[in-house]
């Protein structure tokens, strides 16, 4: 298998129109790899600015995740510390875990910060939402998102569902017209609603409990309560 390493978007373009498939990290497809068979020809983002960048609102496709630090928000930055083992993270992308993985650990926290997909398409780079980009999954460049006022991520490690854990993500987004957003992992689907913000605690927890998050089990809820509590505290102090 001949690894491409382009250096610019338009270089990434010509890799795809020749066939080359993505590689990201190859946590995920190399012992499919193994056992089907592999690509004449992959490409890895590894050297292309656009899927390099953290901070500012963004975050690259192929970023490792054990390079995600403080200049991405808080939620995004914790869930990324849970993936797997420190060797795991040394090598996983932000591209691979949410693209490729079935788990997709940075899902929850990028739907909470209303984050929009940059994906390579034939014609150049397009903006795209979170769910296109999930179920086209084409090639992508980056996450961006809008600085969020508070954010909050739990891993409930004691409560499964079958063997995986739930995961809660919490985002106040939108300065002049403030939104809470609430997202949880339950199994391998994730649940994401958003009600708008409002100093009546009570208020919002009773309109986040209507909708589908109601449904999950009192734990779980309990600690999207719990989450939520915190972030508006923050929030309130911001």
């Amino acid at each position: 298998m001949f690894v491409r390493l382009p250096t610019s978007v338009s270089e990434a373009q010509e890799c795809l129109a020749e066939g080359a498939v993505p590689v990201g990290g190859a946590t995920l497809v190399w012992a499919s790899w193994q056992r089907d068979g592999f690509p004449e020809q992959a490409v890895s983002l590894r050297e292309v600015p656009e899927a390099r960048v953290v901070g500012d609102g963004a975050l690259g496709a192929a970023v490792l995740l054990h390079e995600i630090d403080a200049r991405v928000p808080e939620v995004l930055r914790r869930a990324a510390a849970g993936v797997g083992t420190g060797a795991v993270r040394r090598t996983a992308t932000v591209g691979g875990n949410i693209v490729g993985s079935t788990l997709r650990c940075l899902l929850p926290p990028a739907l909470v910060l209303d984050a929009r997909a940059v994906v390579l398409e034939p014609e150049g780079p397009v903006e795209t939402d979170l769910a296109e980009l999930l179920a086209k999954r084409p090639l992508l460049l980056s996450l961006r998102w809008r600085e969020p006022v508070a954010t909050g991520y739990r891993k409930l490690t004691g409560v499964l569902r079958g063997e995986v854990p739930f995961v809660v993500a919490v985002a106040v987004t939108g300065a002049e017209r403030p939104v809470l957003r609430v997202a949880v992992r339950d199994g391998y689907d994730v649940l994401s609603e958003a009600v708008p913000y409002d100093t009546d605690l009570r208020r919002m927890l009773g309109a986040l409990a209507l909708t589908a998050l109601g449904t999950l089990p009192e734990a779980v809820f309990e600690a999207v309560r719990e989450e939520v509590v915190g972030v508006v505290e923050r929030a309130g102090a911001c």
